[in-house]
């Protein structure tokens, strides 16, 4: 693990993995076959690109989109770690040579298509390699249970029969409980370590809104956040150019995509998008799929999307840098019904229609569930979060709530009695004492709990018991006739004393007013953030630069949260650029000068202009000895004592600046004080070195043998 975190600095700028990284790449290192859940943006890909670039031999990944391979490959190779792809884009004699340097031992990481993987040929070349780990990427494709199937992935087992001893990492941000279980029996994993990470992201702001002017609501989110990248996701390929064509008659940069444009148009949106020179793009679901770009700061639902598990996957393409972003969704019933004949005039088995018409009728519940958005899209997920998340509509203006667990507990009872034998119609039938011959005939009318809820009409009872779902109380079984099943929190409800907080619902007026009293509490931003903004964009400007004439996206460069780390630190010389997050050697060597130029000038700027910016008064001093002025004049010109001047240029020596340092101490003195160092510890105190050498050294000698100290012990620890 300690070679895997050098690696991680050098090759990824990081210091520390996120949680459950180390656990995972420790797994793989130990041989073991290994299922990851982790959501869009968790950093799912640094589990198999680690053991990859730290195991010898070579990691084969397999991918199912061109997009994620050329992403993750240049990625990759922007970071110094040699990676490459074979797919239909590459042409045979591209392959060869991808394939030479793969067997020669030449590639690290080798990206390839289920079609290929699974084709004779390519199995013959696979025998040729020393496979150190095979990735499978997007791995709930290989469910027919899962929102996205596709079959080639079922072919994937042979892997674990003809490489049994090579570790397999089955990866995917988005698999309900009955996926998961799919998952792992399709690929033959062998008792597979299971890490399910939070789905938790906090940095995404989830709102639902009703669809009616919901252009109108796009135009103006537009013009609130100007130049913003994002993903407008519309049902129809028509809608897609309707609306981004709207969009630019409004003054507006965006495009469309969707798969009735020809391949070479479609590659040309994505581009642009990638390489942020069309910051916003109308398109069918298909688009963003594998594409790592870590700065779009919004993903828009012009409609209602199919599935949970769908939803949290496109709206995890915002913010993957981990800064703030938003997911807004549009919804209306117009769009489920539309869903709906889409579903079953399209050819497969009753089975699976029925399976996405009652995922579709979920997705529609969530969007009008009055409970914490987060809290019931990790219900779903199986995942517990008992609080509410601050960062939503729904918490933005809460309802009112009271306390529903008598009405849960009878609820949870029911099912109970049932045998989980009964769908939510049915559970609400009994509950209000209704005598339906389905209900006779199961002699529900006999257990405990018939018509125990009749003070609650049925729509009451649907409105509470949708509530009951989102907060996971209860689960819904696919896979069985829908029927409800009480969960590991229901029990606490039903036996163990735990609390069911429910919504009361409340008028649109009395939402709407509660909307308006939340913005109009909201601050003005402060100096010190209208300074971070705006050294933000001359350096955002800057990396479109830099990347437009090195041939890759902005984002490769450096993300949006190195941006904004670098604004909050203004690192002033290599060592601090290379203590901000995301900034490794090879990426210092490569953008380090430049973007450390940028900042000294904002810096400088502000100071001409009496703005106090922190590090403005190290750099102003070593700005005016480099011009050549000595130390007095600085001290005098600028109003401070030539001893603070003197500590100034220590500071930026330390950071890595270049000065002649014997202009005011020996090499030998600089050799006698340093070997003292270690009889003391950090922070050093100059007095005490002082008398430990009977005050033949002055201070201003010992300042810079503890500077010319720190800034070599930062240069030999570096990765």
């Amino acid at each position: 693990m300690e070679n895997a975190l050098l690696a991680l600095k050098k090759y990824f700028g990081y210091d520390s993995f996120r949680p459950m990284q180390s656990d995972i790449i420790q797994s793989v290192y130990s041989g073991k076959d290994t299922l990851v859940l982790m959501p869009t943006g968790g950093g799912k890909s640094i589990c198999f690109q680690i053991p990859a670039v730290t195991l010898p031999g070579i990691t084969i990944v397999i991918s199912p989109l061109i997009a994620l391979m050329k992403d993750q490959v240049e990625g990759l190779q922007a970071n110094g770690v040699p990676a490459a792809f074979i797919n239909s884009t590459s042409d045979s004699a591209t392959n060869i040579k991808t394939e030479n340097a793969a067997v020669d031992g030449h590639l690290k990481l080798l990206y390839v298509s289920p079609e290929k993987i699974v084709s004779q040929s390519f199995q013959s070349f696979l025998k040729r390699l020393k496979i150190s780990l095979i990735a499978v990427d997007e791995a709930h494709c290989i469910s027919s249970w899962g929102h996205d199937f596709r079959p080639e992935y079922t072919q994937l087992k042979f892997l674990k029969t003809q490489f049994p001893q090579v570790p397999m990492i089955a990866l995917t941000a988005t698999a309900d409980k009955l996926t998961r279980k799919d998952m792992l029996t399709q690929l033959g994993l062998v008792d597979p370590a299971v890490y399910i990470s939070s789905f938790d992201r906090p940095n995404i702001t989830l709102t639902v809104k009703p669809g009616q002017k919901r252009f109108e609501q796009i135009v103006d989110h537009l013009k609130k956040n100007p130049g913003q990248s994002g993903i407008i996701y519309c049902l129809s390929r028509r809608s897609c150019e309707e609306i981004s064509n709207k969009l630019n008659e409004k003054g507006f940069k965006t495009d469309y995509y969707h798969a009735d444009l020809p391949q070479q148009r479609r590659r040309k949106v994505q581009e642009d998008f990638i390489n942020d020179r069309t910051p916003v793009i109308c398109a069918t679901i298909a688009f963003g799929m594998g594409i790592d770009k870590s700065n779009v700061r919004f993903v828009i639902h012009y409609n209602l999307p199919r599935n949970l598990e769908g939803y949290y996957q496109e709206i995890g393409r915002a913010g993957r840098d981990g800064l703030p972003a938003n997911a807004i969704l549009f919804f209306s019933y117009a769009d489920v019904m539309t869903y709906r004949d889409m579903i079953n005039d399209n050819e497969g088995e009753q089975v699976q229609k029925d399976l996405k018409i009652a995922k579709l009728t979920r997705m529609y519940e969530f969007a009008e569930a009055p409970v914490c958005r987060r809290k019931t899209v990790l219900a779903y997920f199986d995942e517990t979060y008992e609080r509410n998340c601050g960062n939503c509509d729904v918490c933005k203006n809460p309802p009112r709530y009271f306390d529903g667990t008598v009405a849960a507990q009878k609820a949870l009872s029911a099912i109970k009695r049932t045998n989980e034998k009964v769908g939510m119609s049915m559970l609400v039938n009994i509950l209000r004492g209704s005598r339906n011959r389905e209900i006779m005939d199961n002699r529900y009318d006999q257990i405990k709990t018939y018509g125990q809820g009749k003070e609650y009409s049925f729509d009451d009872w649907l409105y509470l018991l949708m509530q009951m779902l989102h907060l996971g109380l209860v689960e819904i079984a696919y896979d069985d006739n829908n029927r409800l099943r009480v969960t590991p929190y229901g029990n606490d409800v039903l036996f163990n004393g735990k609390k069911a907080q429910l919504a009361i619902p409340v008028t649109p007026e009395k939402k709407e007013a509660a909307k308006k009293e939340a913005l109009a509490q909201i601050k003005p931003a402060s100096k010190a953030q209208t300074l971070r903004d705006e050294l933000f964009e001359r350096l955002k400007t800057l990396r479109r630069n830099i990347a437009l004439q090195a041939g890759i996206p902005p984002y490769q460069v450096f993300s949006d949260a190195t941006l904004t780390e670098m604004c909050e630190k203004r690192p002033l010389a290599d060592a601090d650029l290379l203590m901000v997050s995301g900034v490794g050697e090879r990426k210092l060597q490569q953008f380090g000068d430049a973007f450390i130029a940028e900042i000294r000038r904002f810096v400088m700027e502000k100071e001409s202009d009496g703005v106090k910016v922190a590090g403005s008064t190290y750099l102003l001093t070593y700005e005016m000895f480099n011009s050549g002025m000595d130390i007095d004049e600085i001290a005098r010109q600028r109003g401070i004592s030539p001893t603070t001047v003197l500590g100034h240029l220590c500071n930026m020596y330390e950071r890595g600046q270049e000065l002649n340092i014997h202009e005011w101490i020996t090499a030998e003195e600089l050799d006698i004080i340093r070997g003292a160092l270690p009889l003391f510890t950090e922070p050093y105190s100059m007095k005490d070195i002082f008398e430990h050498f009977y005050q033949q050294y002055s201070f201003d000698k010992i300042r810079w043998a503890i500077a010319a100290d720190r800034r070599e012990n930062a240069r030999t620890t570096s990765p």
